[in-house]
């Protein structure tokens, strides 16, 4: 395997495009010479943000796409008439072997259009999940589905538990990973109809360590390795930790701050506090992957800053490298087999 990993970044998409995008890709091609980036988008615009760096990296190019697909836009409609926009242009280069992989804070619509129509998904694939890795009490978690199918089937979540097992195993080293479904309770009698349905599935699966239901309350504890769930509660779990994390902090800092009391408290707790809120600070793990495509999509959240696309950048080296594709084809192949026999 060629160790070059070409990695093309959507450089128009996000809130903080093209500015925090291209100094994110600046950061990861700085030093390494297992990377290359290709910044897809307005040339012009590109380049005048590259002028502003220090230096630039030599390993980082610029591929000119005249058009750009807005948040609000209808994803489906937007991929079929743009097709010289920064997300289908990059989707190109990884279906047409040009780069390993695609990378974008953009409409998160388009790109999972894109994904399934452009890249295409793996044999025996129904639905790729986004599934995003989470920080907990025991270390990370990997959520999914994150948003990508809000409406699933019993059969989908087996396969995203099967994927999600592969990915945590090969790329955290996570030996033998916990399984868990999300439910409203951990007797198996209760949830929903999809969830009800599910359980037994997930029990009989051979391929994965299956433990039960989790409730979202014991997600921050780490309580299981890979949580399956539908996108619609998925995105909400998701969203509530984000915001829960982003409000917690703004009161311990107001707290610290409010006498000099505190203000001499946190002085004294200040490096303990900063190294405990670094393992919790989900940016250091990238994007969300959608698993189950012929070549990797990585999405990262619309209001992405340097340090998030950095490492969504870098974590697509470890995908490649662990040939993440290739083990999910081959785990998922002998339950398409049974299918047809």
């Amino acid at each position: 395997m060629d160790s070059l990993t070409r990695v093309a970044v959507d450089a128009m998409g996000g809130d903080n495009a093209p500015g925090e995008i291209v100094k994110g890709a600046a950061a990861a091609c700085s030093g390494r010479n297992d990377i290359e980036v290709i910044l897809v988008g307005r040339q012009e615009m590109i380049e005048a943000e590259l002028k502003k760096l220090p230096s630039v990296p030599e390993n980082i190019r610029v591929e000119n796409a005249s058009e750009v697909i807005e948040m609000a836009e209808s994803p489906v409609n937007a991929v079929r008439k743009k097709k010289d926009s920064s997300i289908v242009k990059g989707m190109n280069m990884v279906r047409r072997g040009e780069a390993d992989a695609f990378v974008s804070a953009g409409n998160s619509g388009a790109v999972l259009v894109g994904g399934q129509i452009i890249v295409g998904r793996l044999p025996g694939i129904e639905r790729p999940p986004f599934a995003s890795l989470i920080p907990t009490r025991e270390g990370v978690m990997l959520l999914l589905d994150c948003g990508a199918s809000v409406d699933s089937k019993p059969s989908h979540l087996v396969q995203y538990a099967m994927m999600g097992s592969v990915y945590m195993e090969k790329v955290l080293g996570v030996k033998n990973p916990r399984v868990g479904i999300v439910n409203i309770g951990a007797e198996e009698e209760k949830g929903n109809a999809l969830v009800k349905e599910t359980f037994p599935l997930l029990r009989e699966c051979k391929d994965i360590n299956f433990t039960g239901s989790i409730e979202a309350r014991d997600i921050p504890a780490g309580g299981c390795d890979v949580a399956v769930c539908e996108g619609f509660t998925g995105n909400v779990v998701l969203k509530m930790y984000e915001g829960t994390a982003t409000v917690l902090l703004s009161a311990v800092k107001e707290g610290l701050m409010s006498s000099l009391r505190s203000k001499i408290g946190a002085w004294l707790i200040k490096p303990a506090l900063k190294q405990t809120l670094k393992t919790y600070d989900a940016s250091q793990y990238g994007g969300a992957p959608m698993l189950g495509l012929k070549g990797l999509v990585v999405k990262t959240h619309g209001s992405s800053k340097a340090v998030e696309v950095e490492h969504s950048i870098i974590q697509c080296v470890q995908f490649r490298e662990q040939r993440i594709n290739e083990l999910i084809s081959e785990k998922l192949r002998p339950a398409q087999e049974d299918k047809t026999e």
